[in-house]
């Protein structure tokens, strides 16, 4: 691509090299409070070569219950062990593989995905999926606590200190609470203190996994033959096919698509592109095709999604370790969630230090659970939520992909999205796309809570994850080379 048709040019970002200017921004943000607190870039002398901290906290955001269960959901859908767990591995090669690149981005520019949407939507107009990005966190955090909060309360009956795992609605959203202010505290301390917790604390998890791991497989009566109950190609296999690919296949690793570079900005430059990659999309690979498998075998016994059910049918002895990996899986994926709406909130030129942000996450997220808690169909509530969070972020992340990827793939010099008048104020050929790429989205989705025309048609097939990307790249793609050879045109 020249420079005729570049979306933006080098003016209109401004600024200095990112070497001067990660030095100037440490200042300011150490003037401020430090480069965490306030929007900035991180400095080269504050990232670091390590790659294990990167691989932790991403496997330690995957080690959670919640994967499990959406490994549960195939099996409950009718669909068989084995074309279930290959939805997963294939899905998440997909998925994983263009998260990979978004963590690129992040180590190449020092800045935060939400940040980084200025240059693409312009000051303002990135004030829309940033508000989305803020919104759909607090939805995570809540979510991320309600599915343990009935494993929990089974694991209590199985040592005998609640006599059942229906009700309780009082003791489990005190649970929550007690979780969240954990997620809350660890969070408060940034980035350090989260792969530090995710470098210590995973490695005894995946240990107590292991265990439940063997115990499953080796005791429990698996049914490795199950075949599913819904006939071969038929339309309703089809789309619970469909729907399993969008919750727990190439959807997931869509829905960090907007928390890459949150955490990839702490890398240092000097670490191998590839390297990078790897660790990254092989620390989230690893843990969901694991968890998901397990879920479904354990679902072949019952053909229960619910998470206490899963527990009483399959685990006796072994309920104090997986009470502590269960209590363990929201923690360790919430303070990544907590900490980047943190970051998105501050996007919306908010200019409050991230730490106060922190603690109001963590109470509207405690107000989720509570109304989570009202709910009775696990499974439809997931698969609506995962269809819709999974649809948003695809087209997001295929704008954001063309605009870095593509437009502007050899820039180095982003200082413009930290100035006041650093980006235009809005660019209509981002928001076109986006609103264009959210249409296409609705009109392929068939969530329980969206269900489009498009979908409707074919079955209840939920494409909604490339419907989103690819009217969204295409259209922003075809519009920004459009408008740039229309200005060269005019001078």
């Amino acid at each position: 691509m020249d420079a005729s048709t570049m979306p933006m040019t080098a003016q209109e970002g401004g600024g200095t090299a990112p070497e001067a200017l990660g030095a100037a921004e440490s200042r300011s943000g150490s003037a401020q409070g430090g480069y965490e607190d306030y929007l900035q870039v991180v400095p080269e002398k504050a990232r670091t070569t390590s790659l294990w901290g990167q691989f932790w906290v991403w496997f330690g955001a995957n080690v959670a219950p919640i994967n499990w269960l959406l490994g549960a959901l195939g099996i409950q859908m009718g669909l068989g062990l084995w074309e279930t767990f290959a939805v997963i591995v294939v899905g998440n090669l997909i998925g994983m593989s263009v998260f990979g690149l978004m963590v690129l981005l992040g180590q190449r520019t020092g800045l935060t995905g939400m940040l980084l949407g200025r240059q693409v939507f312009g000051r303002v107009g990135n004030y829309l999926p940033s508000a989305i990005q803020s919104i759909v966190v607090i939805g995570w955090c809540a979510v991320n606590t309600w599915v343990v909060l009935d494993l929990v309360t089974a694991l209590l009956m199985k040592i005998g200190v609640v006599d059942s795992i229906d009700g309780h609605f009082w003791l489990k959203a005190g649970i929550g609470a007690i979780v969240m202010v954990v997620q809350v505290v660890i969070s408060l301390f940034g980035y350090k203190a989260i792969s530090t917790f995710e470098r210590w604390t995973v490695p005894p998890t995946v240990a107590i996994l292991l265990a439940m791991t063997i115990a499953a497989w080796g005791f429990m009566g698996v049914d490795w033959n199950f075949a599913g109950t819904l006939a071969t190609g038929s339309t309703n296999h089809l789309a619970a096919l469909s729907s399993i690919m969008t919750a727990i296949g190439i959807g997931w690793g869509f829905t960090w698509l907007t928390y890459a570079c949150d955490y990839s900005r702490f890398v240092s430059r000097k670490v191998p592109r590839g390297r990078l990659f790897g660790a990254s999309a092989l620390g989230q690979f690893i843990p969901v095709c694991w968890l998901g498998l397990l879920g479904a075998t354990l679902a072949t016994k019952s053909g229960s999604i619910d998470p206490g059910q899963l527990i009483v049918d399959n685990f006796g002895a072994l309920a104090i370790p997986v009470l502590l990996l269960v209590i363990h899986g929201p923690i360790a994926t919430n303070i990544l969630n907590i900490y980047s709406f943190t970051l998105a909130v501050q996007s919306l030129d908010i200019k409050v230090n991230r730490r106060v942000i922190n603690v109001l996450v963590g109470v509207l997220a405690w107000l989720g659970v509570c109304l989570f808690l009202t709910l009775t169909d696990i499974g439809d509530t997931l698969d609506g939520w995962l269809s819709s969070v999974a649809g948003w972020t695809s087209v997001w992340g295929g704008i954001m992909m063309v605009h870095f990827f593509v437009l502007e793939p050899k820039r180095e010099d982003f200082s413009g999205v930290l100035k006041d008048h650093g980006v235009p104020l809005v660019r209509w050929q981002a928001l076109a796309a986006f609103v264009l790429g959210l249409a296409a989205c609705w009109a392929t989705s068939y969530g329980s809570l969206l269900q489009g025309p498009v979908a409707a048609a074919m079955g209840g097939v939920d494409l909604s994850w490339l419907g989103g990307i690819l009217v969204a790249a295409l259209t922003y793609y075809v519009l920004s080379v459009a408008s740039a050879r229309g200005r060269v045109a005019k001078g």
